[in-house]
């Protein structure tokens, strides 16, 4: 099969923005505790990090990660989380105390940290991992974070105050306890999520969008008045098939849209039906999404008659649909949503990767969900980590999409996806550095059986030589990599040719993603 994609670098659709390649850390399973965090371990420093970790997610340049929810934040108690590590009694209150969200419990002794449970996943949190281990966690991994406050079972003080703790110089008392607690200098936290999945009648404290919006309003102004720099999510539609799905989002956005810079959406993909012609085909409905998300922001907009834009947060994403089970049993670091991925998967998780670059117009933040052990590109054991497939994609677009995001012309042969209709076979994006002159195009071979042939025609420019070329798959949709087998879905080097009509001729196999990188001359 053949195909080509026309690109013209006066042809893009703007900046793309690097925190499209961003990352979600939540208190779930073994995300933290075994995943992030293990104290003990040999391969951990002194502060309990797990340095094998911070080594495998280095090379995936996640621009920004969100903490610590999820579902988990609107049953947590933000102050359980911050002072010393040592253990001492708990105060009578909070011994007693039939809900983690009391703020009073993480008052009293510094040296306390209570464990409580988590009524989101069955679990038991310890809380020996909070806002500050987080904060130097991140510093080491050279990524900002993006905080989620309460705002289910929390309220607009307490998000103010965990915004004070995080921010302010000191002076005041949440900023003074963080000086307490060894860390003087303000974390300086800009990216701010009104609480998780409002929408969704499983949250904790969730209301309709009338009640969520005036919440997001009251919190966004106070912290804004702490902090002018911040900018603020909003919670939108936790999936497609929500009954609520944008019309939540319409009504949280007329009333809050002059003190919120984002909207956020989510989506989880699948394959229960395993039907890979089908599940291949999940690009359409990815790019589906954004048109849904593009038309509302400019509907909004339009009838606020404002100047003003905001931006897509497409905070949660990946493939989830084996490891559903999310039952703790009031376990501690339970062995929870540990999916296990295949090539189809990671083949996916490229098409989310593309949809975004394609709308960087729209999209601002994107965090696959998540990065460690629950629903992760990386699965740990004490011994050492497994890189799955999902890991690949993500690593070879965030490391070579930079600039502006092309608009690519697109012609070649479809496919019968089941339901979904006729699907291209190519899926394609592209991104044109001007400063260094570099041009990188990922082209997605959907067909199961049949290699596909690609001539990538750039009509205002040359391209300086054939360039070289990454490849991932081919074969087996349902291969997977192990801890056996490690490095059975693994990128190898293919090649490009350069025609005499100054065209990039790649060959993309069946099914699979090519990453091909070629320097542009003026």
């Amino acid at each position: 099969m053949k195909a080509t994609v026309h690109l013209d670098t006066q042809h893009h659709v703007g900046p793309i923005d690097r925190r499209v390649f961003s990352g979600f850390l939540e208190h779930l399973g073994r995300a933290v505790y075994e995943g992030v965090y293990d104290p003990g371990n040999p391969r951990s420093d002194e502060q309990g990090f797990r340095q094998d970790v911070l080594e495998a997610l280095r090379p995936l340049g996640m621009a920004t990660v969100r903490y610590p929810g999820g579902n988990f934040v609107s049953c947590y108690d933000w102050k359980d989380g911050i002072g010393p590590l040592e253990s001492s009694p708990p105060s009578a209150h909070s011994a007693s105390s039939s809900s983690n969200y009391d703020w009073k419990d993480g008052i009293g002794p510094l040296e306390s940290r209570a464990a409580r449970p988590d009524y989101a996943w069955r679990t038991i949190e310890s809380n020996q991992f909070g806002t500050d281990q987080f904060m130097a966690w991140s510093r080491q991994l050279d990524t900002e974070p993006m905080m989620a406050v309460n705002l289910g079972t929390g309220n607009t003080a307490d998000a103010a105050a965990l915004l004070e703790y995080c921010n302010l110089p000191g002076g005041t008392y949440w900023a003074d306890q963080r000086t307490r607690h060894g860390n003087a200098e303000p974390y300086g936290a800009k990216l701010w999520c009104l609480g998780n999945e409002m929408d969704g009648p499983w949250q904790a404290g969730h209301v309709p969008a009338a009640v969520y919006a005036q919440r997001a309003w009251q919190a966004g102004q106070m912290m804004k008045g702490l902090d002018p720099t911040i900018e603020t999510v909003a919670c939108g539609s936790s999936h497609r098939n929500m009954r609520t799905y944008l019309e939540w989002d319409r009504e949280v956005l007329e009333y809050c849209w002059d003190h919120v810079d984002y909207i956020s959406a989510h989506r989880y993909s699948e394959n229960r039906r395993d039907d890979s012609a089908w599940y291949l085909a999940e690009g359409l409905e990815i790019d589906r999404t954004l048109e849904d998300y593009a038309g509302l922001l400019n509907y909004v907009r339009g009838v606020k008659k404002s100047g003003k834009r905001v931006y897509l947060s497409f905070d949660e994403w990946n493939v989830w649909y084996r490891a559903r089970d999310g039952d703790g049993h009031w376990q501690t670091a339970p062995h929870l949503l540990e999916e296990v991925y295949n090539l189809e998967d990671a083949l996916v998780c490229a098409q989310y990767l593309t949809s975004f670059l394609r709308r960087a117009d729209v999209l601002k933040i994107a965090c696959m969900a998540q990065i460690v052990n629950v629903i992760a590109p990386i699965l740990t054991r004490p011994e050492g980590l497994l890189r799955q497939s999902i890991y690949y994609p993500f690593a070879l677009l965030s490391r070579y999409a930079h600039g502006r995001s092309l608009t690519p012309v697109i012609h070649g042969p479809t496919y019968q996806a089941g339901d979904r209709g006729e699907a291209p076979v190519l899926d394609a994006a592209a991104s044109y550095d001007e400063e260094t002159g570099q041009t990188a195009i990922f082209l997605i071979n959907r067909s199961q059986g049949e290699e596909l042939t690609v001539e990538i025609d750039l009509a205002d420019r040359r391209f300086a030589g054939a360039g070289t070329v990454d490849l991932l798959g081919g074969g087996d949709v349902k291969a997977a990599n192990s801890w056996e087998d490690p490095h059975r879905v693994v990128p190898v080097q293919g090649s490009a040719a350069l025609t005499e009509e100054n065209r990039l001729r790649v060959r993309v196999p069946a099914p699979g993603l090519a990453v091909v990188r070629a320097t542009v001359a003026g």
